[in-house]
């Protein structure tokens, strides 16, 4: 080994594990970590400004094919532009639509749609955040579903955490169907140049037969914990009666989901802005365009509605996340420039040797478990370059890799608290509105479903690719 890949693996390591430990915000120890590793690694040791600029990549943002690549693949190394640019442009169109009260309207129609019956709560919002996660980042999915769960909680009168668990699942498991979904995705997605649809024919239908698992299972393990006062205990029904508690027709009433729309016409304006985002999603490989375009035309479209209130949305865009994964894709491309990752793909590629059905659980396993500890888009990202090389090296079909890492990634996430940002999001709304959820009880119910969904996942990819 090299100084210069020690010194890498170094500089990596230490960011991992000052996010680990969470006692700083993490966009800190990876901006530190991207400035070691330009100058320690990049021009100290190895004395190459073009390492460094290779990194950097900021000559891509200026070609035309970054931004309409036709039919051509864009090769991304370093720091992947595609989906810093793609996650801050869906965050200003997803500020336009909280602000009209887009996602508590949504959450609001549902329940009302359940007859505000707690399983079938259960039921809706797990698919609700599933679909929506298709689209949309999970984090925002779990920032607005998991308020709107905690107000039903308290007016129902249920513990709204167990629904919030199911809520964080079903939204890891959903996000992995497409391309838009977990961040995980949307990395693979713009650094190996697959499109919108590629994911939805290849993981989709494996992530909706895992969803409708995660259904089946958290049925089981809440049916008790949310069943009626009435099915729990008679006498607690009757002190609930005897306290007043409000009948269902004031319940649709005060949940009236019209009361969540601020301003009706802002909010056709920006429901119209989000289909046609969902569209030029699914067809921006027939039209050309790169989701960095289409995120840029979302962003534009919502300020433009937005009018005077446009600087408040900017302002709403969570900028520390977009420098966190520009100091992360900087550290990786260090360990990518300096061929440490190509070591990894030899290791692993010698253990599978050429057999597909062994690489992909090789791949699925190791990804789920260590996102079980560490967070998938860190994780992601340092194996995409791994993927690519074992590819090249074995002969591995690359898109088979790919889809291995995704579902791993995403789904693997699921089986801690802090395995996704999603969960970490769910979670502290959580605590902060008064309910906290433990490590114990979250992994006490995650974890196993995720086994569960990861091994039925493992049977399907070698299934349809193992050889």
């Amino acid at each position: 080994m090299t100084l210069e890949q020690g010194l890498a693996i170094a500089i990596f390591l230490g960011m991992f594990l000052a996010i680990l430990t969470g006692r700083v915000q993490r966009y800190i120890p990876a901006l530190i970590g991207a400035l070691l590793t330009i100058t320690v690694v990049f021009l100290a040791i190895m004395r190459s400004w073009d390492a460094a600029l290779w990194d950097l990549n900021l000559r891509q943002i200026v070609q035309v094919a970054f931004w309409l690549p036709g039919q051509e693949h864009i090769e991304s190394h370093g720091v992947n532009w595609q989906t810093i640019i793609f996650i801050g442009g869906m965050m200003i169109m997803v500020e336009g639509l909280g602000a009209v009260g887009f996602f508590r309207w949504l959450c609001l129609h549902v329940a009302r749609l359940a007859h505000y019956k707690v399983i079938p709560i259960l039921f809706a919002f797990m698919l609700l955040s599933g679909f929506l996660s298709m689209f949309i980042d999970s984090i925002t999915v779990l920032l607005f579903l998991s308020l709107v769960t905690v107000e039903l909680g308290r007016l129902l009168k249920f513990d709204p955490v167990p629904l919030i668990i199911a809520e964080i699942f079903a939204a890891n498991v959903g996000g992995s169907a497409t391309m838009a979904g977990d961040p995980p995705n949307i990395i693979i997605g713009t650094a190996l140049g697959y499109k919108f649809t590629d994911f939805l024919i290849n993981t989709g239908l494996i992530a909706w037969i895992g969803l409708i698992i995660s259904l089946g299972l958290f049925y089981l393990f809440f049916r008790k914990a949310l069943a009626p006062a009435s099915a729990r205990n008679p006498n607690e029904a009757a002190l609930a009666a005897d306290r007043g508690v409000i009948d269902r027709a004031e319940r649709a009433l005060y949940l009236a989901p019209k009361e969540a729309i601020k301003s009706p016409a802002l909010f056709r304006i920006n429901t119209a802005i989000f289909a046609l985002t969902v569209v030029l999603l699914v067809t921006h490989a027939s039209t050309g365009i790169s989701v960095a375009t289409v995120a840029g035309i979302a962003a534009s479209l919502t300020l433009i509605a937005a009018g005077k209130e446009a600087l408040r949305l900017v302002k709403g865009v969570d900028w520390r996340t977009l420098l966190f994964f520009f100091g992360l894709f900087v550290c990786v491309g260090g360990l990518e420039k300096t061929g440490v990752l190509e070591m990894l793909a030899d290791y692993i590629g010698s253990v599978a040797g050429d057999h597909s059905a062994l690489v992909i659980s090789i791949i699925l396993w190791v990804s789920a478990l260590a996102s079980a500890i560490i967070d998938n888009i860190p994780f992601a990202a340092t194996m995409v370059p791994v993927i690519r090389s074992l590819s090249q090296a074995q002969g591995f079909a690359l898109p088979m890799l790919a889809w291995t890492l995704a579902l791993g990634t995403d789904i693997g996430g699921n089986a801690t608290p802090i395995g996704a940002s999603a969960n970490v999001v769910g979670t502290a709304i959580a605590e902060r509105n008064g309910y906290p959820i433990g490590w114990g009880r979250f992994c006490k119910y995650a974890f196993p479903a995720m086994i569960i969904v990861v091994a039925v996942c493992n049977l399907l990819l070698v299934f349809r690719y193992g050889r």
